[in-house]
């Protein structure tokens, strides 16, 4: 009876784990979307072609180019990505981190801090 209550309190216990912090997979990327850059999303159709970027767990893509994303950890409130990215003037590997802002904007910024970007979520 004892080993049986034990079993039941260990199995409530990952069950309620499971259903407060989610399943984790390895697709699991809570950036997934579609954004523009430096200007807010309309998602109507009319923004420009070149503030587009989509995010999935696999790669981001964006007018400079396709990203694979070979790597991510959160770190805080912040997302790194290891990437490879395939632009046009050849490929490059770097990182690049993602910082979730209350106003529902995602900052981008290189680890070089070359570039920076503040990405808009579009409607779905």
């Amino acid at each position: 009876m004892r080993n049986s209550t034990r079993l039941t309190v260990g199995s409530v216990t990952v069950v309620l784990a499971v259903v407060i912090f989610g399943a984790a997979s390895a697709d699991d990327f809570p950036l997934v979307g579609n954004y523009t850059q430096n200007v807010a999303c309309k998602g109507d159709g009319s923004d420009q072609a070149t503030a587009k970027v989509t995010i999935s767990p696999q790669e981001i893509v964006s007018n400079v180019g396709i990203c694979t994303i070979l790597d991510k950890k959160t770190d805080g409130p912040s997302i790194s990505a290891h990437v490879e990215c395939q632009l046009a003037g050849g490929p490059l590997i770097g990182d690049i981190t993602f910082t979730p802002r209350p106003d529902n904007t995602v900052e981008f910024i290189d680890r070089n801090m070359t570039y920076k970007a503040l990405l808009y979520r579009c409607p779905q």
